[in-house]
């Protein structure tokens, strides 16, 4: 229901119908309902099942046998997602709606220390604190919602890393 609901809400926006995202969870509107008794309940799970997928993301990034572009492609996932994540973060902000505190905290934990394995890996700039990388990480998505083509876009992206860059 959630894969179904976050399909929808990239694709139609917030304002899409919990009918259709019935439908394409192949269920009936009673189950979304019994599962999430509002939309806003609703976009705040899909909300949190992304912030769970990039907590995971960013524990595993850099770890074991990873490439040296670990740090990139964890950025560029980032960038590249947050159009999307920021739409739901700005709805739930309409409707005075947080996600988990917990599972935010794992987050801020995990893209923490995973910007301390990139600079003691020697990827990011030592200068570079937490609130800069958070800072940098929504400017990107940000900056994604008004570029118009996924060109400009990846060259944005880009620029940022570039500067993040140690050496």
């Amino acid at each position: 229901m959630l894969q179904a609901a976050d399909a929808i809400f990239v694709e139609h926006g917030v304002s899409a119908s919990t009918e259709e995202i019935a439908r394409r969870a192949g269920l009936g509107i009673g189950t979304v309902f019994r599962h999430f008794p509002t939309k806003g309940a609703l976009l705040k799970a899909v909300y949190e099942q992304r912030l769970e997928h990039l907590a995971a993301r960013a524990e595993l990034a850099g770890t074991g046998d990873a490439a040296p572009t670990w740090f990139r492609e964890f950025f560029i996932e980032v960038a590249s997602t947050s159009i999307e994540k920021l739409i739901l973060a700005d709805a739930l902000e309409d409707l005075h709606l947080d996600a988990d505190p917990e599972l935010s905290a794992r987050l801020s934990s995990a893209v923490g220390a995973l910007l301390q394995r990139a600079q003691a890996a020697g990827t990011v700039r030592q200068d570079i604190s937490f609130d800069d990388l958070i800072a940098l990480m929504i400017a990107a998505g940000r900056a994604a919602q008004v570029t118009p083509t996924q060109q400009a876009r990846t060259h944005l992206i880009e620029v940022i890393l570039d500067g993040l860059q140690s050496g």
